[in-house]
């Protein structure tokens, strides 16, 4: 098949793929669920893992042409938010689930165990959601790349836990970022630094400096904020290029998604680039449907230099071959998208 993209939707799961020159859906399966992440295993790409908000965990052995559900008729989370892979041990499995909970698997999706210490973490029972058919969640969990002993944990709306004893204990990280954290990642090349995005729901309440992006150089232990050129103060995807991980891209709105349902502007975003490693931000001249549709994830493809995809959430993909100077609309369109993945299968 080649390249692959894996894509999280409110209607399912898609693999979209490329066709003869051109990309095309290969599969549309989990129909009728909301798919928060997909998340392909480093060690075997044609295996991937889709997380229901309300079905638990699923898993295709064949990129995304079948699917199956491992854990069946056992005890297992159930409305997942996110899913993450063990990048040192493929069968490990992380799932964070509304309301705030986190699972743990170490057969590849087939038993679970949750990790009491997070939903029993003292500030987890005051964390409220600002939308009423919303419970607070866990929106994401990054494992750091040189110990599998330190994770983080997004909360909403509830700024972000950390532990460096593989779940036994957790600290808040809460000094100087916005709470409403959405994506977390860390420096391969200095796990020390850790930078966020954010949906801004702080700057809007006067208690963080920054609007959607930050960095901390500490471990989490302080937070600065970046790309303050824009004014925009939401955002959700966040990735650095594997061959250099001081490219960086993300992109920040204006307003939250139900401001943006209400102008025919839609998000107002701007696409946006770093080139050394988030101290200074640039505009990417983007369509007119990525500015209304707004970027929601972003994805570097590790094998060819240059090469970036663009989901918005409205539903439409985009390729960039010269690192994101220019984009090529995939023409593929897509249920709502909440997150997508590379892969070489």
């Amino acid at each position: 098949m080649g390249t692959v993209l894996y894509l999280g939707t409110r209607n399912g799961v898609l693999t979209v793929a490329e066709d003869g020159g051109g990309w095309s859906i290969a599969s549309h399966d989990l129909k009728g669920w909301e798919v928060t992440e997909v998340a392909p295993a480093p060690d075997d790409p044609r295996r991937v893992l889709a997380g229901t908000r309300g079905d638990g965990v699923w898993r295709s052995e064949d990129a995304g042409a079948h699917w199956s559900k491992p854990s069946y008729g056992r005890v297992a989370p159930g409305k997942v938010r996110c899913v993450t892979v063990d990048p040192h041990d493929p069968q490990t499995i992380y799932a964070g689930c509304e309301p705030i909970s986190m699972w743990k698997s170490v057969d590849g999706g087939a038993s679970w165990t949750e990790i009491e210490s997070v939903r029993n973490f003292p500030s987890v029972a005051g964390i409220g959601y600002p939308v009423p058919i919303v419970e607070p969640h866990v929106r994401d969990i990054t494992i750091a790349p040189d110990d599998p002993s330190t994770m983080y944990a997004a909360l909403q709306v509830g700024y972000m836990l950390k532990t460096t004893d593989g779940g036994e204990t957790w600290r808040l990280l809460d000094n100087g970022l916005d709470e409403d954290v959405h994506a977390i990642i860390t420096d391969p090349r200095d796990t020390s630094h850790i930078y966020i995005s954010s949906g801004g729901e702080g700057m809007r309440a006067g208690k963080a400096s920054g609007r959607s992006l930050y960095r901390s150089l500490d471990g989490g232990e302080n937070w600065l904020p970046i790309a303050m050129e824009f004014q925009n103060e939401y955002s959700v995807a966040f990735a650095y290029d594997p061959a250099d991980p001081s490219v960086m891209y993300s992109a920040v709105a204006n307003g939250n998604p139900g401001q943006w349902r209400n102008r025919d502007s839609g998000a107002e975003a701007n696409l946006i680039r770093s080139r050394d490693a988030g101290q200074t931000w640039h505009e990417l001249s983007a369509s007119e449907e990525v500015a209304r549709g707004f970027p929601e994830a972003i994805a570097v493809d590790p094998e060819s230099p240059g090469r970036v995809f663009l989901a918005t959430r409205s539903g439409c993909l985009f390729m960039s071959d010269d690192s994101g100077d220019s984009w090529t609309d995939l023409g593929v369109k897509t249920p709502e998208v909440a997150n997508m993945k590379i892969a070489h299968v």
